[in-house]
């Protein structure tokens, strides 16, 4: 009996090996988004308020600085049309991972000088990589000033595979119900269905409000989405997107078919390290903001290690 009893007990204590083993990971990744990481006092955790460069325009930005001598990787966080889900608290779990976060606004919105515009914005996100990379500011944020991972929700998400497609060094990209601008949907209209396609496009970007923006109009914004509709397809990145990481978040938005049909061409041209997530829930992901913070850190832990 008492050699059963001890087989049973090793046994036992083998399979809590296995699931302490398996449960570590998600136990650690899930701690930088419900618990605080340990002070370090010669390098706290910190915030950098400036001026982001950007074509003539100093645009409003800051920097969550994380805890630690570093030096960090940093994400890139990407707001969305017209910015007013900010995604701050993504940013501090973010953060307690031991990742910088840059977060600015676009020019011509919420109060960055300049005119708003969607090739703005995409021009805007290339100047933050830059600010990123610059030797000084590194060393100001603690920064390695190379891994640099773009997140990007809605329009956001859009800016982030414009931009991580056109520059071969960002590490990865994350984007979360990325918007495609209109550009499928005025694609796949006739000649004939264009005009109302764009009436339409403009009508849904007035509706999601335009009082944050300056120097532009929803049917101009529309217009420029019809005349870049092709090059901002969103399939059409997969061939430059192919190498890197990708996480892919998608709810029940309405977004899901381009995101959907963006990760099978991605994988269709060999990318075996995207991976897709949905979540049942708003565009905003209002009552999924835990678990849209733990997938995003999980994704992260894993770009970290490469």
């Amino acid at each position: 009996m008492k050699l059963l009893a001890t087989r049973g007990l090793l046994a036992a204590t083998a399979l809590l090996g296995v699931a302490l083993s398996m449960a570590t990971p998600t136990m650690a990744q899930n701690s930088a988004v419900t618990a605080d990481p340990a002070p370090d006092p010669a390098n706290r955790a910190s915030m950098l308020s400036f001026q982001l460069p950007s074509h003539g325009a100093l645009l409003n930005a800051l920097v969550y600085v994380a805890s630690g001598v570093g030096p960090h990787p940093t994400a890139i966080l990407l707001h969305g049309f017209p910015g007013n889900e900010r995604n701050l608290d993504l940013a501090q779990s973010m953060r307690r991972a031991g990742w910088d976060v840059l977060f600015f606004d676009y020019r011509g919105s919420w109060g960055s000088p300049g005119d708003f515009s969607f090739t703005h914005c995409i021009e805007d996100a290339q100047s933050a990589i830059a600010w990123v990379r610059d030797a000084g500011n590194a060393a100001r944020i603690r920064g390695d000033g190379k891994t640099i991972v773009l997140v990007g929700h809605s329009m956001g998400g859009f800016v982030a595979f414009e931009v991580g497609a056109r520059d071969p060094s960002v590490t990865a990209v994350v984007t979360i119900s990325a918007g495609d601008v209109g550009a499928s949907e005025l694609l796949r209209a006739r000649a004939e269905q264009r005009g109302m396609a764009l009436k339409a496009l403009a009508q849904a970007l007035a509706a999601q409000g335009m009082a944050p923006l300056a120097g532009t109009t929803a049917d101009a914004l529309a217009s420029e989405a019809l005349a870049n509709a092709a090059a901002w397809d969103f399939v059409s990145l997969a061939p430059q997107l192919a190498s890197r990481p990708l996480l892919v978040i998608t709810s029940d938005d309405g977004l899901r078919e381009p995101n959907d049909a963006f990760v099978e061409a991605v994988r269709k041209a060999g990318n075996r390290q995207v991976v897709a997530v949905h979540f049942a829930t708003d565009h905003s992901y209002s009552d999924q903001r835990i678990a849209l913070q733990a997938a995003v850190v999980k994704e992260l832990a894993v770009i970290g290690k490469k």
